[in-house]
């Protein structure tokens, strides 16, 4: 087996490889297109997360789709560049959003150059990947738009948090399945499609994308509290110091509601504590770090992604098909 992209993705096939190779090659000539401006200063900012690099994740997806139609087909790199930028774009926000210093193991957008220029630059990404969208069809435009409005809504419920009686676990899936679970499901749709694939086919891809993105999203969650920073490439414990309830926090807060274990109301009381001190984050993240708390949410991950590895059930035996399936792999892995 070879290993394909920054994301290690396992592939069994010479051609495939080589496939997805070049179309990744492709879309990392087209961010850099695309992020190219008059104004060097907003070239410079624009550029700065594509050069830091990534999983391309997403454009991953897209060349993968895309086997099940014709690979080389005019708009399956601009699609995939499409969803790349508008992936960027959430980062340059959401990194305004939490106050992040660090994104991909460099210093975040907002931290170098300020809020303004981060929020502005997200746009610019915006305003590009639609550019690159019109001249993919109305199809492809209305495609893009609802999953934006999805992206967008996911992320106001997030905020607003879950209404009264709603269970917190439950509110929490369906915010990423809207902030990150409709990009991944549309990167699958935009490669079958864009490929012309048939209509079947596109369906299922959508659907094993979203539940696919739920669980790699959910991977982040373990990692956020599992892993170091050189693992993660941002600040452990960035969620918690910023007051973001993760699936691991609110299945702490479940099992802590359901028992009464005192030291488990007294890590919900540490998290409602002031978490920019230091030695409180600290601590928190060690006894984070063993409780079962932590091992539901693995367990959440590997569930996600076996939906998704079901899904693609009806497709034909295929290397392609394998590489999707082992991508199911590649996310669990990540969660450790």
């Amino acid at each position: 087996m070879t290993v394909v992209g920054p994301f290690g993705l396992s592939v069994r096939d010479q051609a495939l490889e080589a496939d997805v190779q070049a179309g990744l090659a492709a879309v990392e000539e087209g961010l850099l297109e695309a992020t190219k401006s008059g104004v060097p200063f907003i070239t410079e900012a624009a550029q700065h997360l594509v050069r830091a690099g990534g999983k391309r994740f997403r454009p991953l997806l897209v060349m993968l789709a895309a086997q099940f139609g014709d690979p080389y087909a005019p708009g399956v790199v601009p699609s995939a560049v499409v969803v790349e930028l508008t992936h960027l774009a959430t980062l340059y926000h959401d990194d305004v959003m939490d106050e992040a210093e660090k994104r991909r193991g460099v210093e975040s957008a907002n931290a170098r150059w300020g809020n303004s220029v981060a929020v502005l630059t997200g746009d610019f990404l915006f305003a590009r990947a639609s550019h690159i969208l019109a001249d993919l069809g109305p199809e492809a435009v209305r495609i893009q738009a609802e999953a934006f409005e999805r992206l967008v809504t996911g992320q106001i419920l997030e905020t607003a948090g879950p209404r009264d009686g709603r269970d917190p676990i439950e509110h929490y899936l369906d915010v990423l399945a809207g902030k990150t679970g409709s990009l991944v499901a549309v990167s699958g749709r935009y490669g079958a499609m864009m490929s012309g694939a048939d209509e079947r086919t596109v369906d299922i891809l959508t659907h094993y994308g979203e539940r696919l993105g739920i669980a790699f999203q959910l991977a982040d969650d373990v990692l956020d509290i599992a892993s170091d920073s050189h693992e993660s490439g941002k600040t452990p414990g960035t969620d918690l110091r910023e007051g973001i309830a993760t699936l691991p926090v609110l299945h702490l807060r479940a099992q802590a509601a359901a028992t009464g274990s005192a030291a488990d109301l007294e890590l919900c009381e540490m998290l409602d504590g002031d978490l920019t001190d230091d030695a409180l984050h600290a601590e928190v993240l060690r006894r984070l770090r063993v409780h079962p708390a932590l091992e539901q949410a693995r367990r959440d991950t590997v569930r996600y992604a076996e939906e998704a590895r079901a899904v693609l059930a009806p497709l034909p035996e295929c290397y392609a098909k394998a590489a999707l399936e082992n991508l199911c792999d590649a996310v669990v892995h990540r969660a450790g």
